[in-house]
């Protein structure tokens, strides 16, 4: 084994052992350049990062539970106490929280900074289960097993995430060109 001086610099694409840096700043064994390690951007891991969470705001997850609660309460509680015609008790109610949720899911997508799909996710989450009680021990005519309501939440809660990439969508405005 012979030993390695300290003026020796390893190859990054061979691994062979060069004497210090050459006149042509190349591999003596493959050619390749013996520059400093430096980070390549890779346009395509670039291109795929483009729609990942990288973190959870804990912020934006507490705007996204009132806006997601007043748009329920508002619509859900507070609109058939104001056009009496309308009457959201049981399936109705969750019927039309699914919507509910989907544009608080755009709406939160759009106007908050950096990509939170999670956040509105989680405050319809967390919105979904005093729905589904309120809905529950309201309904009188229309009614469903408690099993429905739950599936129904759930599926309102997906359409929330459907929402806030759409709104990350909007807010981030079509991707850049491929240079080939």
């Amino acid at each position: 084994m012979a030993s390695k001086n300290d003026s020796s610099i390893v190859c990054q694409a061979c691994g062979a052992n060069n004497a210090s840096v050459t006149a042509s700043g190349r591999c003596i064994a493959c050619g390749a350049r013996m520059d400093s390690p430096r980070i390549v951007r890779n346009s395509d891991f670039d291109r795929q990062r483009r729609y990942q969470q990288e973190g959870f705001s804990v912020l934006w997850c507490a705007i996204a539970l009132v806006l997601q609660s007043v748009l329920t309460a508002a619509l859900i509680g507070g609109l058939p106490m104001i056009v009496q015609q309308l009457d959201f008790e049981g399936s109705n109610g969750m019927t039309v929280s699914i919507p509910v949720w989907f544009i608080g899911g755009v709406l939160l997508g759009m106007i908050s900074p950096g990509k939170t799909f999670l956040e509105p996710v989680v405050a319809s989450f967390i919105v979904a289960i005093p729905t589904v009680f309120y809905l529950l021990q309201s309904q009188t005519v229309r009614t469903m097993p408690l099993f429905m309501y739950v599936i129904m939440a759930l599926i309102g809660v997906l359409f929330t995430l459907i929402g806030a990439y759409l709104g990350e969508r909007i807010q981030m405005g079509p991707p850049a060109k491929r240079a080939d």
